[in-house]
């Protein structure tokens, strides 16, 4: 019993490494992928936040123009913000197509 005991020790040693050391590995790649996901959406919510600034600020200028051309203000606004009903009923339409090749993006990007 003694001689088999002597043989089964190492490998359990072994196997008992083998698990650490994968389990290990299991948590630096969960961590790198989840940083990577992480870094991706902070970056791209910055982008997203300035690009809004930028189209706030355009659209003001757009809406005080046309008003200026059509001798009263409110008529530019009315006019941009029917710009955008139309481009929201749009944005309703096509937003299963979008939907999906967000989720395809975001699974490509988790499974890469």
């Amino acid at each position: 019993m003694d001689p088999q005991k002597n043989l089964i020790d190492p490998l359990l040693e072994k196997v008992e490494t083998y698990s650490k050391t994968s389990f290990e590995l299991m948590k630096l790649k969960a961590l790198a992928k989840t940083a990577d996901v992480t870094s991706t959406l902070f970056s791209r919510s910055l982008f997203i936040l300035l690009v809004s600034f930028f189209a706030f600020t355009i659209n003001i200028a757009v809406a005080l123009w046309i008003g200026d051309l059509l001798d009263k203000n409110y008529y530019g606004f009315l006019i941009v913000a029917g710009f955008y009903a139309i481009a929201s009923v749009i944005l309703l339409i096509v937003h299963p197509s979008i939907k999906t090749r967000v989720n395809n993006n975001i699974i490509k990007q988790l499974f890469n």
